[in-house]
């Protein structure tokens, strides 16, 4: 399988079936939705079928649901669940204090959710995601529907008192239509470069009416599982100054991963 990957999916890969072997049988599980995550409930279903490992899981969006049931992970509901011992999670952005920005897939609400529903956050990323300062990637902010374009003026209004060097905004499209959410929402991408207080923003945007929540994620994350192309991977604990690097093996892992693109 793995000469048949990019070097950005075998970062992918690597970190995700790193972020697997934390999962222990009996656990409840918080799975996340995007690229890098579809890599772990490939590699927890792995697991499942070779281990024979047990977990119950509650995913962040539809697809990812369909793809952990696919390769035999069972589901559950966050109120049947009630409590998680522990989520993976993609990211878009982290810096070195492990603020997200994450929403890019446009799960961001039940990340979130199910992210401050567990005893452990880990994200998976490839290296490219690591930065300096958030706010290269677009900021999302789910809104519901009515009265959209006046939620949108007045996240704009607030973004001039905001430490940030762009104030553009969009609507997030899918096709000709507006992008909708699991939960029938809107998002708008904030454009803007470079995010000076994560806090300070997070706050200000989720007291806005019409806004239900934004893509940055402050004091959640816990670990960080960074992936390399040439297979390395570093495990960076927040509790913790020391970095464990070690290096993934690209075992073949069958047909779980035959039909797996990203």
């Amino acid at each position: 399988m793995s000469s048949d990957l990019s070097p950005i999916d075998k970062a992918k890969f690597v970190c995700a079936k790193r972020a697997s072997q934390m999962v222990e049988s009996g656990m409840r599980v918080g799975l996340g939705t995007g690229s890098t995550a579809a890599w772990l409930v490939r590699c927890l279903g792995e697991r499942v079928r070779d281990e024979g490992l047990r977990i119950q899981s509650v995913p962040t969006s539809t697809r990812t649901a369909e793809l952990a049931r696919q390769v035999g992970i069972k589901v559950i509901s966050l109120d049947e669940a009630k409590w998680l011992d522990l989520t993976i999670d993609g990211a878009d952005e982290f810096d070195a204090e492990m603020n997200l920005i994450k929403g890019g897939g446009g799960a961001l609400l039940q990340e979130k959710i199910v992210a401050t529903a567990s005893d452990r956050m880990v994200v998976i990323a490839d290296v490219g995601k690591k930065v300096e300062t958030l706010g290269a990637f677009p900021l999302p902010v789910e809104v519901i529907p009515f009265g959209w374009q006046t939620t949108q003026a007045l996240v704009e209004e607030s973004l001039v008192s905001m430490d940030v060097l762009g104030r553009e905004s969009s609507l997030r499209m899918n096709g000709d239509a507006p992008y909708v959410t699991d939960e029938g929402n809107h998002i708008i991408d904030l454009h803007l470069k470079r995010i000076g207080s994560p806090r300070q923003l997070a706050m200000v945007l989720n007291q806005m009416p019409g806004v239900v929540e934004n893509g940055l994620f402050i004091d959640i994350c816990d670990c960080v599982v960074l992936g390399y192309g040439d297979g390395k991977v570093e495990v960076h604990e927040i509790d913790s100054a020391t970095v464990a690097s070690e290096q993934v093996d690209f075992a073949d892992s069958g047909n779980l991963f035959s039909d797996l693109s990203d």
